[in-house]
């Protein structure tokens, strides 16, 4: 009898372990193990990350901030039109040359003509756009105009510039600039 209550005992224990045990420990307390290790997982991701930030925000602030004014003023987070205005109506009355018109360049996206503007990525972080000036003046006011927009804390380039002759000094100028800002 003793026997036999053994393995009765031993039947139950299996059956228990089989039937509840083994399905519940790697069923549903798995999972729960599996969703903890992706909360801790997560949790340790989020750490690193406020580290990260702190290393940098720590190391923004570390820089002068003359330097940094000076990095937006080369490289602005926008394209900033009246204040650019500004500057190149200011640089041309230094250089003596007249400023007729200011327009943004129409960007020409037809295969013919090809786009007027960079080709930049969707992922870039800068942009560009063309600016069409025209002006008035002598070969020495637009020879300082030009120096002036390169040592200008604004990147720009010149890509375009036609000159319109006259027996007078005095020429009629068509340049296109293009500018860059952070998007």
């Amino acid at each position: 009898m003793s026997r036999f209550l053994s393995l009765i005992a031993f039947g139950l224990a299996l059956g228990i372990f089989f039937g509840y045990i083994n399905p519940t420990w790697s069923g549903s307390i798995a999972a729960a193990k599996d969703a903890i290790q992706a909360d801790n997982d997560a949790l340790a991701a989020a750490n690193e990350f406020n580290s990260k930030q702190n290393e940098l925000a720590s190391a923004r602030n570390a820089i002068d901030t003359g330097n940094l004014s000076r990095l937006e003023s080369f490289l602005p987070d926008s394209v900033a039109n009246v204040g650019l205005i500004l500057d190149l109506n200011a640089l041309a009355a230094r250089s003596g040359i007249s400023l007729t018109s200011i327009d943004v360049a129409q960007v020409d996206t037809s295969s013919s003509g090809g786009a007027t503007a960079l080709p930049v990525a969707g992922d870039s972080p800068v942009g560009s756009i063309d600016l069409q000036l025209s002006a008035i003046g002598t070969y020495a006011s637009l020879h300082a105009f030009l120096e002036g927009i390169e040592r200008s804390m604004r990147l720009l380039d010149v890509t375009d510039l036609t000159v319109k002759g006259s027996d007078t000094g005095v020429y009629t100028y068509s340049m296109t600039l293009r500018l860059y800002w952070l998007r």
